[in-house]
């Protein structure tokens, strides 16, 4: 690929990596209540879900997925039901994703389950593969081999996607050293659960 492209590519990407939506909403959240670290395991569930998106648009397949918007249906109210439930349980102080107040004791939600919850918000999302189908096909050169490009723009995205994951997640990180500074640990729960049933809205009703 030329370089003035990837010049193009990179800047194009990270925007749209970098504006709040689900996923980076979802890293936020998980940034506050387990931290940066747990976190990793949402962030490599969701980087699979985007890597297949990016690849079956730039292949042509989002082109059928979106004129039968009847496949995402189960997925897209199934995910955003239980991203909700644990949302309102972050909310209330329980579940597995709660940040524990002083002398309490709390189940850990399992790695897979973070990821799986990171999968599912990507993959279910209309509008992201809306989103590539309709940018990332353009960065393609028709008259060289396929292959190597695709894998190369799927790779910068990833990279691209991770690094933003990261930055939210250190933000929801920070913003629960604050908090747990001043005491406030239920406070926090409610944050970091509101976070989450706004995601779950979203993926549902989006």
């Amino acid at each position: 690929m030329s370089i003035p492209l990837l010049s193009l590519f990179i800047p194009t990407f990270f925007f749209v990596s970098i504006t709040p939506g689900m996923c980076m909403t979802l890293a936020l959240s998980l940034g506050m209540s387990v931290g940066v670290r747990r976190s990793l395991h949402m962030m490599w569930g969701e980087l699979i879900g985007v890597g297949l998106v990016a690849a079956a648009a730039a292949l042509g397949v989002a082109a059928l997925m979106l004129q039968f918007p009847q496949a995402f249906i189960f997925l897209k109210l199934g995910g955003g039901a239980y991203l909700g439930w644990l949302g309102l349980q972050m909310w209330q102080s329980k579940g597995k994703l709660v940040m524990p107040e002083p002398g309490s004791k709390i189940q850990v939600q399992g790695d897979l389950q973070l990821a799986l919850n990171g999968f599912i918000t990507a993959i279910a999302n209309p509008k992201g593969w809306a989103f590539f189908i309709t940018l990332l096909p353009p960065f393609l050169d028709q008259s060289l081999p396929l292959a190597p490009q695709l894998s190369l723009l799927v790779a910068m995205i990833l990279l691209i996607e991770f690094g933003c994951l990261l930055i939210y997640s250190s933000g929801g990180k920070a913003l629960r050293h604050l908090l747990m500074d001043r005491g406030n640990v239920k406070l926090m729960n409610r944050i970091a659960g509101s976070l989450m049933i706004g995601v779950g809205l979203w993926l549902a009703l989006g």
